[in-house]
């Protein structure tokens, strides 16, 4: 996995400095974090700007309820330490034989489930450090944005993204785990929301291009994997904040139902490809 690269300016909520947040007041620009953000007709603005008044807005621009707390957010970061406390009891190459990617698993028993049991595995420490480390910066902010249910298909649309991507250029005898499929969607998605509502994005996009360019250069990173949650991320996010306003969560459905079937039509594509390549070598598969 990618290297954290941090930043001496990164911008701090103006009512919580203790915060980060790439968001801005749309009134004021002040910076603001998950916890200041009110919803307003275009982007967030402060309490300062809305004053005392009580919210009126019930809705996030995408349509979504207005939410207190990223509870997912916090709940995602719970299963991936979970699941990589079990992997340190079992050990992490045993679980990883087990639960993780492996293409010729796929094709030749079936196992297509672990396409995504390996988007919630880590292969050390610092693999599982620098994804939960940008789940938590960037998925309350994301999740406000787009409530409870909209974060979710964000998120595990984006992990198998990443995971079919791997699935489909990675070599066929390498075995795949990690979050960052779903951690490049969130970066994707950020860009893309952020490019709608006016936010402030440099410091994402530069985050995104030097842990872009860090996979291609280390040895053993599936770069596939983060250029295929990046895409999808991406993808699901212009779907959501680019509906229109009516029929907008009906629209918004269909379009993330039609790349949840992409993705799952290009899987059963590259089993067919497996299969007719490992036939001659694995007794009893069926093509």
């Amino acid at each position: 996995m990618t290297e954290h690269t941090g930043s001496n300016a990164e911008p701090v909520c103006s009512s919580h400095p203790d915060r980060v947040s790439y968001i801005r007041c749309s009134r004021c620009n002040n910076p603001i974090c998950t916890e200041c953000m009110i919803s307003a007709s275009v982007g967030f603005q402060c309490p300062s700007c809305v004053g005392s008044a009580k919210v009126s807005a019930v809705h996030t621009p995408v349509g979504a309820p207005v939410i207190s707390k990223p509870y997912v957010t916090f709940t995602l970061i719970a299963i991936n330490v979970a699941v990589f406390l079990l992997q340190l009891s079992v050990g992490i190459n045993e679980s990883a034989a087990q639960w993780g990617m492996w293409p010729v698993g796929i094709a030749a028993n079936g196992d297509y489930w672990t396409l995504m049991s390996s988007a919630f595995m880590h292969g050390s420490f610092l693999h599982i450090a620098f994804n939960m480390y940008v789940l938590w910066v960037m998925g309350p902010t994301l999740e406000r944005i787009l409530g409870h249910s909209r974060f979710i298909a964000l998120y595990l649309l984006a992990a198998l993204g990443g995971a079919v991507a791997s699935y489909v250029f990675s070599d066929f005898r390498s075995v795949s785990v990690g979050a960052s499929g779903a951690i490049f969607g969130l970066m994707g998605a950020f860009v893309v929301a952020g490019r709608r509502l006016k936010y402030d994005i440099t410091q994402v996009l530069v985050l995104l291009g030097i842990n872009l360019v860090f996979g291609f250069l280390q040895p053993g990173i599936d770069w596939r994997a983060h250029i295929g949650g990046l895409v999808v991320g991406a993808l699901v996010a212009a779907i959501f904040v680019f509906a229109p306003r009516r029929n907008q969560a009906l629209i918004q459905t269909v379009g993330c139902t039609a790349v949840l079937v992409v993705l799952l039509v290009t899987a059963l594509v590259r089993t067919s490809q497996l299969q007719e390549l490992l036939t001659p070598f694995v007794p009893g598969i069926s093509t």
